[in-house]
C-alpha cells in the first residue's frame, strides 16, 4: 500500500472514530495524512480537533479547520428549500445536504497539497460512505478513496478504545462506556440514532433532544414573526436583513425557545435496511413551511404542482448521495427558474412545537381577492363560464357511463 500512496486528508472531527483512524491510516499507509475539519455550525469547539491532530504528529500547515456556514446555507441548504425537498415526506436532509459540501472541501485540499487519496469515518452500514465517495468521485474520478471501516479489523467501540490506548490516543471519560447513541450536527440540524433509540417502539427519550425544549415546557404564549424572501431565498427575519447562515441561526434559537422542529422517523436507506432516527430541525422547520406560504401566493398552479411531483425526486437524490449527479443539476435549474417571483413576506406563529403560516403577502401576488370574493365581485369572473368548462371535463366520463350502464 505504501508505495502507492503519498498523503491522505482526512475527514477529522478530532473524537475517537477519527483519531483511530488517523493513526491507522499513518501506519497502514505509511504516509502523511492532512486532516480536514470543517465548521458547519455544529455548535462545537473546534480547537480541541486542532491539538489533536498536533499531538498525533500531523504538520500544522496541514492542518485545514475551515468556517464554511455561509457556504453551507447559501450554497447547499437554500438551494435544497428552494425544492421543498423532503425524503419520505418527512425528512429535511440535514446531514445528506452537508455531505456534498465536504466532500467538495476534501478534493480541493488534496489538490493544493497533492494528495493521493481522501478518507472518511463513515461507516460500512450507512448512506454516508455512499454520500462522500459519489460526491468525491464526481468531482475527482481519479481520487482514491480510504474507508477504514470497510478494511479494519476494529468492529466494536472496546476495540476502538483498546487501539487508542495502545497508541497514546487520548480517550475522553465519556467514550469509556457504552454510547447510547450517535449524533451528528451541523447548522441545519441534529440527528441522533441507535442504541436507545433501536427500538421503533419505543419512545425517544427526552435526553436525546439537545436542540429544543420539551413543546410541552415551551412558552404559554405564541410568538409571531416575519420572513422576507427574495427569488426563493430568505433574506431578512422581522424586517432585519440577514446573511443565510445568520438567518438560520437566529430561526433555530427561535425553534429552540418554541419547541419546534422534532421528528422520529422510520427511513429507508440507500444501502437497504430501515433505520429508525430522530432528528431535530428546529430553524429548518421554520423556514421550509415559510418558503412554502410564500410559494402559494406567487406560484402558478401549473408550476406548483409540477414542483411537488419533482421534490420527491429531488430529495432521493440528495439522500442518496448524487448531488453533483447532472440529474439533479437538471432538476436544481427548473427549480431555480421556478422561484424568479418567489418574493415577500410571510408571518408565522410559533407556539408550543408548531409553526403556522398566518399571513403571506408579496409584490408577485396572483392571489386576486376580487376574484374570489364571495361578494360582489364587479364582473371580474363570470360564473356562467363555469358550464361548458364542467361539460367539457365531463364529457369522458358522461360516454364512459352511457357505455357501462
Amino acid at each position: 500500500m505504501s508505495d502507492k500512496i503519498n498523503r491522505i486528508v482526512l475527514a477529522f472531527s478530532g473524537g475517537l472514530d477519527t483519531s483511530v483512524i488517523l493513526k491507522w491510516l499513518q501506519q497502514t499507509y505509511n504516509c502523511e495524512v492532512v486532516t480536514f475539519t470543517a465548521d458547519l455550525g455544529q455548535g462545537e469547539e473546534l480547537g480541541p480537533a486542532r491539538a489533536k491532530a498536533e499531538l498525533m504528529g500531523v504538520k500544522p500547515e496541514h492542518i485545514y479547520i475551515d468556517d464554511l456556514r455561509e457556504e453551507f446555507v447559501r450554497d447547499f441548504v437554500f438551494p435544497m428549500m428552494r425544492a421543498n425537498a423532503l425524503y419520505e415526506g418527512q425528512y429535511l436532509l440535514g446531514t445528506s445536504i452537508a455531505r456534498p459540501l465536504i466532500s467538495k472541501r476534501l478534493i480541493e485540499i488534496a489538490a493544493e497539497v497533492g494528495a493521493d487519496a481522501v478518507s472518511h469515518g463513515a461507516t460500512g452500514k450507512g448512506n454516508d460512505q455512499v454520500r462522500f465517495e459519489l460526491s468525491a468521485y464526481a468531482l475527482n474520478p481519479d481520487i482514491k478513496v480510504i474507508a477504514p471501516w470497510r478494511e479494519w479489523d476494529l468492529t466494536s467501540r472496546t476495540a476502538l478504545i483498546a487501539f487508542a490506548e495502545a497508541h497514546q490516543i487520548p480517550v475522553p471519560k465519556d467514550k469509556r462506556g457504552e454510547s447510547p447513541f450517535s449524533t451528528d450536527a451541523n447548522l441545519l440540524h441534529t440527528s441522533s440514532e441507535g442504541k436507545v433509540l433501536e427500538d421503533p417502539w419505543d419512545e425517544v427519550p427526552d435526553y436525546v433532544y439537545s436542540r429544543t425544549v420539551n413543546p410541552e415546557d415551551a412558552p404559554d404564549q405564541p410568538e409571531y414573526i416575519t420572513i422576507d424572501f427574495e427569488k426563493g431565498d430568505g433574506v431578512a427575519l422581522n424586517g432585519q436583513a440577514m446573511s443565510p447562515a445568520t438567518l438560520l441561526t437566529e430561526l433555530n434559537e427561535l425553534g429552540r425557545k418554541h419547541g419546534i422542529g422534532r421528528l422520529d422517523l422510520v427511513e429507508n436507506r440507500f444501502v437497504g435496511m430501515k433505520s429508525r432516527g430522530m432528528y431535530e430541525t428546529p430553524g429548518g422547520t421554520i423556514y421550509h413551511l415559510a418558503h412554502r406560504g410564500i410559494e402559494q401566493i406567487t406560484l402558478d398552479r401549473g408550476a406548483a404542482h409540477l414542483k411537488d411531483e419533482l421534490a420527491p425526486r429531488y430529495a432521493e437524490l440528495i439522500y442518496n448521495g448524487f448531488w453533483y449527479a447532472p440529474e439533479r443539476e437538471m432538476l436544481q435549474a427548473a427549480i431555480d427558474y421556478s422561484q424568479e417571483k418567489v418574493a415577500g413576506t410571510v408571518r408565522l406563529k410559533l407556539y408550543k412545537g408548531n409553526a403556522s403560516v398566518v399571513g403571506r403577502k408579496s409584490p408577485h401576488s396572483l392571489y386576486s381577492e376580487r376574484m374570489v370574493t364571495f361578494e360582489d365581485d364587479q364582473g371580474a369572473y363570470d360564473q356562467r363560464d363555469a358550464a361548458g368548462f364542467i361539460k367539457l371535463n365531463a364529457l369522458r366520463l358522461r360516454l364512459l357511463g352511457r357505455r357501462d350502464r
